[in-house]
């Protein structure tokens, strides 16, 4: 009885890397991977700014990753051109920005794309979002890649070891995330996502270099890989929700507008102590103000006409309605 007991002692203190398996690669059950032409995704990152990681950390004299342009990770990302892309480096990291912000809805919010030729040569990178770009927070991750031994610079991993890791899948399918994950931060908005940061996921195994996942364990992936593109290859960043999916599904309980469609003006009933917002199409906020009484008119001549979405934030909620002039 006390072998017995000695096995299952030994088998429940094994590594991590025995358990928690997740999603394999693209076409097997279960797989997560979003298609860059999949019709959930409704919008893309329009700027992007990069600060590039080294060719090799432990061989600084042999300078900076130099592959692509920033331009290159902004717009749609592409299933056959692995050519369109800005290489990170060792370290490296890329701060996306949206003209409408991301928001926590119903599943995935937005997706992360890489340009790895098959599906098991993956470069990987932390995803990090913020509602303020000062104020980060980072997506937990897991790596159940062994340690035992560096993958190499043209090394292969196994996507079933891998969780909300950027890179997991190959060219035109891209990880996706769930931002109620990272709900909780008193400094980061979820449903008022403007910046995503991707930093490249330094594979070595040394201790003096090595990134750790959210469990404290190294993360092993290709490495070195000392060359102009070494590093993570940043295709694109895909939106899937953003206030607009979000107020297509939503119905405002605390307060009405009307005349809607309207002219020139609007009123507002309900909650008062609250901060109003009118965004446009592209979601720039176009009014801002406050509402202190039960009614608020507002004079909206110098909008254009089209579609905009009211946004009336108090200490109790933040309400949407979709009003068209």
């Amino acid at each position: 009885m006390k072998k017995i007991f000695c096995i299952l002692l030994q088998m429940f203190c094994l590594s991590p890397y025995l358990v928690a398996q997740f999603d394999g690669a693209v076409g097997t059950d279960d797989c997560k991977a979003i298609h860059c032409k999949d019709k959930r995704i409704i919008a893309w990152a329009t700027s992007c700014e990069v600060i590039r990681g080294y060719q090799d950390i432990a061989l600084k004299d042999h300078g900076l990753v130099s592959y692509g342009k920033e331009a290159d990770a902004i717009g749609a990302a592409n299933d056959s051109d692995a050519t369109r892309v800005i290489s990170l480096g060792d370290g490296g990291v890329a701060v996306l920005q949206f003209e409408t912000p991301i928001m926590n809805h119903q599943g995935y919010d937005f997706v992360v794309f890489e340009n790895s030729l098959n599906d098991h040569f993956l470069e990987l990178a932390f995803v990090e979002v913020s509602s303020d770009g000062i104020h980060y927070v980072r997506f937990p991750a897991t790596s159940n890649t062994p340690t035992d031994k560096q993958v190499g610079g043209f090394g292969s991993l196994d996507p079933t070891k891998i969780n909300n890791l950027a890179g997991k899948y190959r060219i035109g399918w891209g990880t996706p995330f769930d931002l109620s994950e990272v709900e909780g931060d008193d400094k980061v908005d979820v449903n008022a996502i403007r910046y995503v940061k991707i930093i490249d996921v330094v594979g070595s195994i040394d201790t003096l270099y090595a990134s750790h996942d959210t469990q404290g364990q190294i993360i092993n992936d290709p490495y070195p890989t000392d060359f102009a593109s070494g590093g993570f290859d940043l295709a694109g960043v895909g939106v899937i929700n953003n206030m607009y999916t979000y107020v297509a599904d939503y119905k405002s309980t605390s307060f009405k507008v009307y005349p809607n469609p309207f002219h020139d003006r609007i009123q507002i009933e309900g909650e008062d102590n609250a901060e109003v917002f009118i965004y446009n199409n592209v979601g720039r906020c176009m009014v801002q103000t406050r509402k202190t009484d039960e009614s608020l008119y507002l004079n909206l001549q110098h909008l254009s006409k089209g579609m905009y979405i009211i946004v009336l934030q108090s200490k109790k909620r933040r309400e949407y309605m979709k009003i068209t002039k």
